[in-house]
């Protein structure tokens, strides 16, 4: 490289380190990486939150026909209305699912007066939740919101420790917006063919 081809970059003290150092880094690069109007932080961020609300739908409407067939199984009577307020429930993190246990089970002693069948109805529920948070809900979060699995089953239990009610209750849609704004850095980054 000849002392014509050298670029010089002097720093003055609006400048960017980066463009000091990378003399072909042009300024509306730099600025599409750093800097995000606020449009584009609410499209991106509504879009996340969308995508995490469909999700929790899916979810839901998962838990729900569970429940039906689980209780139907059982002959819970009214299992379809404790199977949509399952649902229902479902939408409230960690006190959702105990909200709907309650009334299958109450239900389920009332009507045969012992102590077996609400017993059913609590294992219907734990292979319930065991399914619904290692399985059905981390694969959901992949696939609409783009949560990784390990992300959607470590995060609410690290922020559920640090912060603990809110944590939990936050956590899932949180990781959707941090997820969609990795996800839009890459599209960034990656060379543009």
């Amino acid at each position: 490289m000849s002392m014509d081809e050298c670029q010089v970059t002097r720093l003055t003290p609006g400048a960017n380190f980066a463009s000091a150092l990378m003399p072909g880094y042009h300024r509306s690069r730099r600025e599409h990486l750093i800097g995000v109007d606020f449009a584009e932080h609410f499209r991106l961020t509504g879009g996340a939150l969308r995508n995490w609300f469909i999700a929790q739908l899916e979810d839901s409407l998962a838990v729900g026909l569970l429940w039906l067939i689980g209780l139907l199984v059982i002959g819970v009577p009214w299992a379809p209305l404790w199977a949509l307020l399952g649902a229902v429930f479902q939408f409230v993190p960690q006190i959702g699912a105990v909200l709907g246990v309650i009334g299958p089970a109450l239900t389920a002693m009332f009507k045969w007066g012992d102590w077996e069948h609400p017993l059913y109805v609590l294992m219907l529920y734990a292979v319930i939740a065991v399914v619904d948070g290692f399985l059905l809900q981390p694969y959901i979060m992949k696939r609409t919101a783009k949560v990784p699995i390990w992300a959607s089953i470590l995060a609410p239990i690290v922020l559920g420790i640090v912060i603990p009610f809110w944590g939990v209750l936050l956590a899932p849609p949180l990781l959707a917006v941090v997820y969609a704004y990795k996800a839009r850095q890459a599209r960034i980054q990656s060379p543009i063919p």
